[in-house]
């Protein structure tokens, strides 16, 4: 289901709890809202849409994908600064992304993956990362 996009800063900016096999559904909503703001956003994180679980979606080129408790467990040491907007925020804002990420997540099926991610997909998956712990842009 299409959520409404949250705009509160406060409560953008509380830590996420670990998503569990019951924040599926909000999974499957992060998902659809994703779909239904595609030409204005590429990624989404739970609270977001309201939801305090650490979920983040995004478009991997046209493919969107899910990560429930995603977390980096490595990085370049290359980065880049770069500007950024947000569905939740208004206007850009520069911030420093690493060039290159590995990932360790939970899939729908909440089974174990680890993934690494360069360029733009790794940006996006940085940004919603950074919601799932507060951080805003």
């Amino acid at each position: 289901m299409v959520k409404p996009i949250v705009h509160d800063v406060m409560f953008l900016m509380r830590r996420s709890t670990p998503a569990t096999l019951s924040d599926i559904p909000h999974a499957q909503d992060l998902l659809d809202t994703l779909k239904a703001h595609a030409g204005e956003c590429v990624g989404l994180a739970g609270n977001m849409i309201g939801v305090s679980k650490c979920i983040i979606v995004f478009y991997d080129g046209a493919v969107p994908m899910v990560m429930l408790n995603p977390r980096i467990v490595s990085h370049s040491a290359a980065s880049y600064e770069a500007e950024e907007g947000c569905l939740s925020l208004d206007g850009t804002k520069k911030t420093r992304r690493y060039e290159r990420i590995e990932v360790e997540y939970e899939c729908m099926q909440l089974k174990k993956h680890k993934g690494t991610y360069t360029g733009f997909t790794s940006q996006i998956i940085q940004h919603e990362i950074d919601h799932c712990n507060g951080i805003l842009i």
